[in-house]
């Protein structure tokens, strides 16, 4: 059996139009309508560039991102603290884990209520991240 696209119901196009979901195949992709043209792009080419924004977000906030999870999973101590700072450190080398197994329908509903959401041009490029909630580069 496949795995979905991660961002499942989380992508749209540059109108602002969720963007579907197809197998060709074996490979699971995220359908772009180009003025009536159907673009299939490979799901893993827009994963890919979501996760690594994703990671660039995270990258120089590890610490304050570990205490906060400590925080409120009621693991404050300093070992807790350091195996978050040293996942999120090296998140990127899980990454193809990630798109092999996907993620699970609630972590996607998740998103989408916090106002999660992928914008991507008609070729697949990710054109913008949107992650409510996140600490601006200035803060």
């Amino acid at each position: 059996m496949s795995v979905k696209p991660l961002f499942t119901g989380l992508v749209y196009d540059e109108n602002d139009q969720i963007v579907e979901t197809t197998l060709v195949g074996e490979e699971p992709c995220y359908i772009v309508d180009d003025d009536g043209f159907k673009r299939h792009i490979p799901s893993e080419q827009v994963d890919r560039q979501v996760l690594n924004k994703m990671y660039e977000m995270i990258k120089g906030h590890e610490e304050f991102i570990s205490e906060q999870a400590v925080s409120m999973l009621g693991q404050d101590d300093i070992f807790s603290r350091a195996i978050f700072i040293e996942q999120l450190k090296n998140i990127d080398k899980q990454f193809d884990q990630l798109i092999g197994s996907g993620f699970p329908e609630e972590s996607r509903t998740y998103m989408g209520m916090t106002g999660f959401k992928v914008i991507i041009n008609h070729h697949g490029d990710v054109i913008e991240v949107k992650q409510p909630g996140l600490i601006a580069d200035d803060e």
